[in-house]
């Protein structure tokens, strides 16, 4: 039994019912007229409480699946009503680590009715976690005690990357390949035939196929000119190189670095997939510590997935120029190497530039920085404070550094892409769309 506002305001009542019953009668009579009315209430309230323990709404927990880091997850409560209307408290005991939008939910149920009510968290590492069971609070019809209750629904629940963001980035690019949207972007930008269409205004001439025009006009007198369709060309291998050395170690808008170029190197696997490319996978510190060669298909992504969630950043100095030999020794053909990473100056990545730039010509480099975003705020942020001031410069010092080593880099054939941490999986999977729509691979 858990007293609600309506027993402590009548206990209000009690003390103002003993005031006056001293100044009527005797203090003596005040103080036992005070202690009857508190007994009765308590015993009312009592009674009230466990009335109210066979009409205890259902409440369950919809299955959790697979939560995403980063991210606002939804959590749905179904709860059921029974005999009588129900007032009710509910705390459902997530993970401490976890943020949550309302710890404390409550909600008013006719009987016999339903009812969903959600909530999300927001997880900020990966890894298993128990979730706990859910506390009940039902008001009683006299308005005098809650019944509290507690219903078992104890379970594990994992943390991935970001599984909602690669849903959305998969319906994104099925989109873009059916319908006209398909046919708009191939127009032109590819290699491989893909199929013959009707001449429409604003196509380029150069693609029109006058032998199969010739022989439509033959058949049909009235036949439009045919043009040529081109796709990029599939069946590409795109390596990733994913570093979990030292500086990916760091925590950037409220998830690790290297939390963000997971989610990014998911979303570049996912829109390597989907252009029918082969994609592998390499994470490495002092050495690669997982290797996932490339392969074609969904069922590439799920494994990487599942093999690369439970890995963890470490405080070690990667060892670039390895992960770049042991990649040559194992990948002969040539292929798009993207390396994940962050860099600070040319001193301190000067390994990171050789090892790269040994790479090119057999293969095609691409550099890809997390940059934190707090940075370039500081960066480009006016102050007079002196305090600030220093901030700011040094800010901006870290800023021209990495530029130069970028400059150095693209003088030595990578490409390179320097975003923020928090935009890197759009911008990695657009600049790599780009990359087959041009054919560069």
């Amino acid at each position: 039994m858990v007293p609600s506002g309506k027993f402590y305001l009548l206990l209000v009542l009690g003390v103002a019912i003993a005031i006056s019953l001293a100044s009527l009668f005797s203090v003596t009579i005040g103080i036992l007229g005070a202690l009857l009315f508190d007994v009765i209430l308590l015993l009312l309230s009592a009674i009230d409480s466990w009335r109210e323990r066979g009409n205890i709404a259902e409440i369950t927990r919809q299955p959790l699946g697979r939560l995403s880091i980063g991210r606002d997850n939804s959590i749905i409560l179904s709860i059921k009503s029974k005999n009588r209307p129900a007032l009710i408290q509910i705390r459902d005991f997530y993970p401490l680590e976890f943020a949550v939008s309302n710890p404390k939910l409550q909600t008013y149920l006719p009987k016999n009715s339903t009812q969903e009510i959600t909530y999300t968290v927001h997880p900020t590492h990966r890894g298993e976690y128990a979730w706990g069971d859910i506390q009940v609070r039902q008001l009683g019809v006299w308005g005098l005690a809650w019944c509290d209750r507690k219903i078992p629904q104890s379970t594990k629940v994992a943390v991935y990357p970001d599984l909602l963001g690669l849903r959305q980035l998969s319906i994104k690019l099925t989109l873009q390949n059916t319908g006209t949207m398909r046919q708009a972007r191939r127009m032109g930008i590819g290699t491989e035939f893909a199929e013959l269409r009707e001449y429409r205004m604003g196509d380029d001439p150069r693609f029109v196929d006058w032998k199969a025009t010739a022989r439509r006009l033959g058949a049909t007198p009235s036949a439009s000119l045919q043009v040529r369709v081109l796709e990029p060309e599939q069946e590409q291998t795109l390596i990733i190189l994913l570093d979990r050395g030292r500086l990916m170690t760091a925590n950037v808008q409220g998830l690790k670095r290297f939390d963000w170029g997971l989610n990014a190197t998911l979303s570049l696997a996912l829109a390597g997939i989907h252009r029918g490319d082969r994609v592998g996978v390499a994470v490495f510190d002092r050495e690669i510590v997982t290797w996932i060669p490339p392969e074609r298909g969904q069922n590439q992504l799920a494994k990487l997935i599942d093999r690369l969630t439970p890995i963890q950043p470490v405080f070690l100095e990667p060892d670039y120029l390895g992960a770049c030999t042991s990649l040559v020794n194992q990948q002969t053909r040539r292929a798009l190497v993207v390396l994940i990473t962050d860099i600070i100056d040319i001193t301190a990545s000067s390994e990171l530039l050789a090892a790269l730039g040994r790479l090119t010509p057999r293969y095609l480099p691409f550099c890809v920085t997390l940059r934190d975003p707090q940075v370039d705020k500081q960066a480009h942020t006016f102050t007079k404070d002196l305090d600030n001031a220093y901030s700011r410069a040094v800010a901006l010092d870290l800023l021209s550094q990495r530029q130069v080593a970028f400059a150095q880099l693209k003088q030595k054939g990578v490409l390179v892409l320097d975003a923020p941490a928090n935009q890197i999986s759009e911008q990695i999977v657009d600049k790599y769309l780009q990359l087959k729509a041009r054919n560069q691979l």
